[in-house]
């Protein structure tokens, strides 16, 4: 199973930091304070449905009320901050994602597949600010998209845990492959889905998806 390394969340003092681009780690607990400051007041404006493009630094400093020098401390641009409140969640929802597997472990992949997508759209609905990065208008960089998705680490990562020492799937090259597809796929699958105008139209395409993508990914197992 995929484990996130625990220098890269931690400052030397110990602190988790769970930052991505940003300038420094903080080392003391005002520092620490000040990032969830900034981290929960840009949370709250793309929650409020404030597109990015019009959300500037000094809108995030004067929500989180520091100045914007101590923002800069931590922090190059507002691309930073979005990409790390991003990692905090998927971080946040793979913990999750393990919990309810490890409680309902899926029979067969298929039904994994389908799972992780259902636990992925009731996560974004409940959390608007991250469902607002991730699909409002495509926030999160190319860089922190490209990290997620790779199959040695991540989410896709952690998925192909599940399907490599749950399930007893071979890991090979081709595996690898599939599920970078189904990963790119699913995510361009996921933003159709979430454009539509209603919750059941939007749970018919979700549904639609889990089957073209297990169809794809599981096509072997269903010939054998």
């Amino acid at each position: 199973m995929a484990r996130v390394k625990a220098d890269q969340n931690t400052a030397s003092d110990g602190t988790d930091v769970r930052m991505v681009g940003a300038r420094r780690s903080p080392s003391q607990e005002r520092s620490q304070e000040t990032v969830q400051r900034i981290f929960a007041a840009a949370s709250r404006l793309l929650g409020r449905g404030v597109p990015l493009e019009d959300v500037t630094t000094g809108m995030i400093a004067g929500e989180a009320e520091v100045s914007v020098g101590a923002l800069y401390r931590f922090f190059p641009d507002k691309q930073a901050i979005v990409d790390a409140i991003a990692a905090r969640h998927l971080e946040d929802f793979q913990g999750l994602l393990i919990q309810g597997l490890m409680f309902t472990p899926p029979e067969d992949g298929p039904a994994l597949l389908g799972a992780v997508i259902d636990a992925f759209v009731a996560f974004l609905d409940d959390r608007p600010d991250f469902k607002t990065i991730a699909y409002g208008g495509r926030y999160v960089s190319s860089a922190a998209r490209e990290g997620h998705s790779r199959p040695e680490g991540g989410l896709a990562g952690m998925v192909k845990g599940f399907l490599v020492d749950g399930l007893g799937i071979e890991s090979t090259p081709e595996l690898d492959l599939r599920l970078r597809i189904v990963t790119e796929a699913g995510d361009r699958l996921l933003a159709h889905a979430l454009d539509q105008p209603t919750v059941e139209e939007r749970d018919r395409v979700v549904g639609e998806m889990k089957k073209l993508l297990g169809g794809y990914f599981f096509a072997d197992s269903e010939e054998d």
